[in-house]
């Protein structure tokens, strides 16, 4: 048994030759350090032949601070074991886990080198006609099967158990749903856009919205959740895409996973104004990803609904009045996380490249003020939606 400590290149080098037959006994191997965001350690290695793998490590704080955030890394645990189970489930739009170190809390998977990230590739404007098809069947067959519409009681109680996952839950739950509804030191606010800031953290009405919807994201396990389903945790190709990044996983409402994509597939929507200086190409971009966006919802409600119906366990459960009614209300749901995704993505500590590239400063306040904007409006909207369409309709009402 190895204790843990902190990779260096070349220990992520041989964790990854010791774990992996891919390379070939000769092989010269090397290794490479990137940076994947905010929490953790993440390397490339690669043999003469060009094959790689890479190494995810969990450091004992978070990154984007230091050791004055201190954080378990039994969240490395959780990550492998969510796309292990998720990847039961719909294998195809899964990143494949090829080796966990329980000890060394790292992960070996497969190295998607061949995709593109699905936020870069949606800021440089490239469309994809199966992105909302492969992810509503993603996300539809991972949170069904890890409901209770399958498990019995006993093994539901293990499972939430087993995915119990604090640290990661209170970034949410602050980053998420507190800090950008009061003047929170963490908040990241541009200036041109402080004044609007001050009026959220004085808007009574969307706070006690976004309070109830906290108190869901605290209380309703219904499935086990990817928990941070944003762009920048998708891979895509021509042909495909998979998820990553599953750290945050938990057992939460089913809407958060699919209210988070919608989110950012709005984040672009607004960020589009300031992205393309071609107001044709503004028009195709908002075009595209609200098509995406209504593909996404109607494929995941029917895979969901046909799921329901052919495979649910519970007899109690197999009620279709009850079925239905379950699906509106994670369309509800789904709505309103959406808009906290809106929000904290511009007023929040933890800001996206789709609002952060907008280079001239006027445009990216105006845009991240439509952001907020419509963060507000669906949230406070989201019971007295009923269908996709209307959905729609509202984001096209609400012009920048």
């Amino acid at each position: 048994m190895t204790a843990y400590h902190i990779f260096t290149p070349e220990q992520a080098m041989r964790f990854a030759d010791e774990h992996s037959e891919l390379f070939g006994e000769h092989s010269k191997l090397s290794a490479a350090e990137f940076g994947d965001g905010n929490l953790n350690l993440v390397f490339r290695v690669v043999n003469d032949k060009g094959t790689s793998l890479i190494v995810k490590q969990a450091l004992p704080y978070a990154r984007c601070v230091g050791e004055s955030w201190p954080l378990s890394t039994d969240r490395a645990r959780i990550e492998a074991e969510v796309l292990q189970l998720h990847a039961r489930f719909c294998p195809e739009h899964t990143v494949e886990v090829l080796h966990f170190d329980r000890e060394l809390s790292a992960i070996l998977m497969e190295d998607l080198k061949q995709y593109d990230i699905l936020r870069t590739a949606l800021i440089k404007g490239k469309h994809f006609s199966h992105l909302a098809a492969q992810l509503a069947q993603y996300l539809a067959q991972t949170l069904f099967y890890t409901s209770d519409f399958v498990l019995t009681g006993p093994a539901k109680k293990a499972a939430v158990a087993q995915f119990i996952n604090p640290d990661l839950c209170l970034i949410t739950e602050d980053l998420f749903f507190t800090d950008p509804y009061c003047n929170h030191e963490r908040n990241n606010i541009h200036s041109l856009i402080q004044p609007r800031a001050r009026e959220l953290w004085q808007d009574e009405e969307l706070k006690a919205e976004v309070a109830a919807l906290k108190a869901d994201f605290l209380s309703k396990p219904q499935a086990l959740l990817h928990g941070d389903v944003h762009s920048g945790s998708i891979f895509i190709n021509e042909e495909n895409c998979k998820v990553i990044d599953a750290e945050f996983g938990f057992y939460g409402p089913i809407g958060f996973d699919v209210g988070s994509l919608m989110g950012n597939l709005l984040i672009n929507y607004v960020a589009s104004a300031g992205l393309f200086s071609d107001p044709q190409q503004v028009l195709k971009q908002q075009q595209y990803l609200l098509s995406q966006i209504q593909a996404l919802w109607q494929q995941f409600a029917e895979t969901f609904s046909h799921l329901q119906q052919t495979a649910t366990q519970d007899p109690a459960l197999q009620n279709e009045r009850y079925q239905a009614r379950f699906l509106q209300q994670v369309f509800a749901d789904a709505i309103g996380y959406a808009g906290c995704e809106l929000i904290r993505r511009t007023v929040g500590l933890a800001h996206v490249a789709d609002l952060e590239k907008i280079s001239d400063a006027k445009t990216r306040a105006s845009c991240e003020t439509h952001a907020i904007e419509l963060g507000r409006r669906l949230i406070l909207a989201r019971q007295n939606l009923t269908s996709i369409e209307q959905l729609l309709a509202l984001v096209q009402t609400l012009k920048r």
